[in-house]
């Protein structure tokens, strides 16, 4: 007599542990996380069930009868933040702020907690990474103490809940949702399944009482956020906070903002006392000399929409090995590779490719758009012949490798930033557009062109 086959009731259906994704049958690796030998069986397999329409509880109103004022972004006390965020924090945002660890944001969201509280708005920061007490004492030291900033150190995801209801904020600050749990599922604080949940209940939170949120996330060590890609769909707004830590300079980019332009970009200053915004930073990327010196030139960068002059160095040494050394620092390799290929075929500079090369960047900024360049390009011309470039010259170009100098965003703004500093002259490519008043601007068609502005071109002995 044949068997029988077992209903779909009886069926057992799997489930992984680390982040609750379901399957009918066994596999040895998770299909949403990737994880192995994580796949166990739960029960039947999950019934099929249909959404019957049901009471709505908000009436639909024409757009133009919604009250938009109920969105007006509040400043967060820091201008350069609010820069980045489009004018401010609008209240039920939920704002995640990425970045690796001791890049410093910790210690820029607890200034921007105890600038933003209020008697009327109170600010409520969750700790879960470090005690009340570390907190306190980071708290003196940037002087971040305010009376409506409440603190409290919590991993459990309920009590984060409670603490909501005991203060009412207007502003919560959670550091981070990577180390907040729910009892309630299964995993390890930080996986898949946790994340998904605490950063569910935040935002849920958030729209229901109008409180803006920043959430602080990890980053893995390639640089992307750390967690699923559903935590950035959620969230209404993603900042990427970056710097070198041997530097000062911190950068905050917008990936992602619903509120606003995400191709503004704010700067900091970071030092013992906290970390203050720059509103005019370009000062951390110059080095000012009474003499010019060779291999140095100027040019102005872009980052999102913000013009920052920033200063290149290079340096050619003699060398007696077969493969001279070629070492960079803040610039990209493979473009310095390309202006000393094209200096040495195009410019006919000769001797440059049988020195080792150093080039580097002032203050850790870090170039890599094309528009350096020419800049660049300069830099190492000027090195090999030994030449200083004149004075308050500034170049911006993109360079091909026929030799050619290519037209590049924002020359208007970029010049605008040279003249206000000071600078009285710039190279830069054909049909520039509309220059300052004041400012002698010369434009260079190919490589030639731009090596011209050295006041000697004979290679060194």
């Amino acid at each position: 007599m044949a068997t029988r086959k077992p209903a779909p009731k009886d069926r057992p259906s799997y489930r992984c542990a680390e982040c609750g994704w379901t399957t009918v049958k066994w596999l040895g690796r998770c299909g949403e996380c990737q994880a192995w030998g994580t796949i166990e069986a739960f029960g039947g397999a999950p019934a099929v069930r249909t959404t019957a329409a049901g009471r709505v509880t908000t009436a639909a109103q024409r757009i133009g009868d919604v009250d938009g004022r109920q969105a007006t972004a509040r400043s967060t006390g820091v201008p350069e933040l609010d820069r980045v965020l489009g004018g401010g924090l609008v209240p039920g945002a939920v704002v995640l702020v990425a970045g690796e660890p001791g890049v410093g944001k910790s210690t820029l969201l607890l200034d921007v907690a105890a600038k933003a509280s209020s008697a009327q708005s109170p600010t409520l920061y969750i700790t879960a990474e470090e005690s009340a007490s570390q907190v306190r004492l980071r708290a003196d030291r940037i002087g971040a103490l305010a009376d409506h900033l409440f603190l409290a150190a919590e991993t459990d995801l309920s009590a984060v809940l409670g603490h909501l209801d005991d203060v009412k904020p207007a502003l919560l600050v959670l550091d981070s949702v990577q180390t907040v749990a729910s009892p309630e599922i299964d995993g390890a604080p930080g996986g898949m399944a946790q994340i998904r949940e605490v950063a569910g209940a935040l935002i849920r939170a958030s729209k229901e009482r109008g409180m803006s949120t920043l959430l602080v996330g990890h980053v893995t060590k390639d640089g992307a956020i750390a967690g699923p890609r559903l935590l950035e769909h959620l969230v209404d707004v993603v900042l990427s906070f970056e710097g070198d830590r041997h530097a000062r300079l911190r950068l905050i980019r917008g990936i992602k903002n619903r509120y606003g332009a995400t191709d503004e970009v704010g700067c900091f200053e970071l030092h013992d006392e906290g970390i203050v915004g720059l509103a005019d930073p370009s000062g951390l990327f110059l080095t000012r000399r009474d003499e010019p010196v060779p291999g140095t030139c100027l040019t102005v960068t872009l980052e999102g929409r913000r013009p920052l002059v920033a200063e290149v160095q290079a340096l050619t040494v003699d060398t007696q090995i077969p493969s001279p050394r070629r070492t960079t620092s803040g610039l990209e390799t493979s473009r310095v590779s390309m202006m000393l290929a094209v200096l040495e075929q195009r410019g006919r500079i000769k001797a440059i490719g049988k020195q080792d090369i150093y080039t580097a960047t002032v203050g850790g900024v870090k170039l890599s758009e094309p528009a350096a360049d020419l800049a660049v390009a300069l830099a190492l011309a000027s090195a090999a012949i030994d030449t200083p470039l004149p004075q308050n010259l500034v170049a911006i170009g993109e360079v091909g490798l026929a030799g050619e100098v290519r037209r590049v965003t924002g020359v208007q703004r970029r010049l605008s930033e040279a003249h206000r500093l000071g600078f009285t002259h710039a190279l830069v490519p054909p049909d520039p557009g509309k220059i300052p008043a004041g400012m002698k601007v010369i434009e260079v068609a190919d490589i030639s062109d731009a090596l011209r502005a050295l006041p000697q071109r004979a290679s060194r002995p």
